[in-house]
């Protein structure tokens, strides 16, 4: 089998290691049953707070701060830790964290995200949205106590919790009353270790585990081999797809490098422009009732997406410089270094403006067809020579008229210009049907590892 990508990689992990959660936590339910509330196993269940001053108080080297941010399920993120002075840390003793210790976050769109506290980030502080949970470390496992958190019907019962709530939060008296499996502290390493091997993808197998739970291995074994087929097949159809995109860019560049050879006329695209124009930097609105203007966002992978559109009321006086005719070419003249010069043909029925973020060219249509050009454009050729003559500023990148018209192009006469789009659009249809068959198995594909996974727990892989 090929070696999986590192996002290949991540989504086996994930799906193995919650099949392996629901496999061993329902199993211990079954055999131990459940114990006391969570409060009686803890010294410690209370969340932090925010020091007077907020960010304005962080300093670059103090004691750790964790925040939501910083606690990921499973692992603690040191990206953008934030550290805050030691006479504001002793204020603050009641937050304290030490080693050992278990996050939870327990407010917002990351409620419920569960990991052990580093014990190299330790002394630390927590915020109001994070929650320390402090086993009994004769009777509460950390790891086992973080990995039954992250469990699905842990996280199933925390969104329960949310229902019907003005805002998502976990209070401390429904933290205390978790009830875990009843499982001895000897056990509950046992089934850390395990866990921790499946999701880092370790030789889990070698770990021993008790007679109740020696059938999980195996299944987890099977599970992983078919993730691991699914995600590769989900690999290929993405290869496949950008194969046939790169197949329409590099035919289109081949044909003018050959036409080149031959002796098409070579000039500038400023030979073929009558008129080129920059678009309205009025604001727009949600009011149908005026113009629809065309956005840099329209214009995608060649194409206009009459998607999110919005409108302005034009007046008179602009009609005939803003509304478009078929065969106009729209560039997008600032984006981000890879997209600037991206372009299409206005190619539809109706009343269209454009803004300002958008070159319109008119071309001479007794000598140049607008679709070849725009391919042209929209090639590895085109797309080199503007990345080259961009002009970069923060965050953006712009191409003006002058530096689009003098783009180098060499065209056949029109009736051979006509025969290459006729050539290309039927080349476009068989990559679109091909994207639409990609994109139906693509859906099977979405549905297949949850189907695997639902075999794994009904005991029928």
């Amino acid at each position: 089998m090929k070696q999986l990508s590192a996002s290949k990689e991540r989504a086996l992990k994930n799906a193995v290691i919650l099949a392996a959660q629901s496999f061993v936590f329902q199993a211990l339910t079954q055999h131990y049953g459940l114990s006391h509330q969570l409060f009686k196993f803890c010294t410690k269940i209370g969340s932090g707070s925010t020091p007077k001053g907020g960010k304005a108080i962080y300093v670059s080297d103090g004691i750790p701060f964790i925040r939501s941010l910083n606690v990921r399920h499973y692992e603690f993120n040191e990206e953008n830790l934030a550290r805050i002075p030691p006479e504001i840390k002793e204020a603050m003793s009641g937050t304290c964290v030490l080693p050992g210790d278990v996050y939870l976050n327990i407010t917002g769109a990351s409620i419920g995200r569960s990991c052990c506290a580093p014990e190299k980030q330790c002394p630390a502080n927590v915020s109001q949205h994070v929650c320390i949970i402090r086993p009994i470390k004769e009777l509460l496992d950390s790891r086992f106590l973080m990995y039954w958190l992250n469990d699905s019907a842990t996280q199933e019962e925390i969104n329960t919790i949310q229902k019907g709530a003005t805002r998502q939060a976990l209070t401390k008296r429904q933290i205390e009353n978790f009830r875990l499996p009843a499982v001895p502290l000897s056990e509950q390493k046992e089934v850390a270790a395990f866990l921790e091997a499946v999701r880092l993808r370790k030789n889990y197998r070698e770990i021993k585990l008790p007679l109740h739970l020696q059938h999980i291995a195996p299944a987890i074994a099977r599970i992983e081999e078919l993730a691991a087929k699914v995600e590769e097949a989900r690999g290929l159809r993405r290869q496949s797809a950008e194969e046939a995109d790169g197949l329409l860019k590099t035919t289109i560049s081949n044909l003018f490098l050959k036409g080149a050879k031959e002796g098409w006329t070579g000039g500038r695209l400023g030979d073929y422009v009558l008129d080129d124009c920059y678009g309205t930097s009025e604001r727009t609105t949600e009011d149908e009732s005026g113009t629809p203007i065309l956005r840099m966002g329209n214009i995608q992978n060649g194409c206009l997406d009459l998607r999110d559109l919005k409108y302005f009321h034009l007046a008179e006086k602009e009609r005939q410089k803003l509304l478009l005719k078929k065969g106009d070419i729209l560039v997008n003249r600032t984006n981000s270094a890879e997209l600037v010069g991206k372009c299409a043909v206005f190619d539809i029925e109706g009343e269209y403006a454009f803004a300002s973020y958008i070159i319109r060219l008119r071309l001479d249509l007794e000598r140049a067809d607008p679709r070849l050009v725009a391919a042209y454009i929209n090639s590895p050729a085109g797309r080199t020579y503007m990345f080259s003559e961009r002009k970069q500023m923060t965050g953006q990148a712009n191409v003006n008229a002058t530096q689009l018209k003098a783009l180098p192009i060499a065209l056949p006469p029109l009736s051979e210009q006509r025969r290459i789009v006729a050539y290309l659009n039927n080349l476009q249809s068989k990559v679109n049907s091909l994207k639409r068959l990609q994109t139906e198995t693509a859906a099977e594909l979405d549905a297949l590892l949850p189907s695997i996974l639902d075999k794994a727990f009904k005991g029928e892989l």
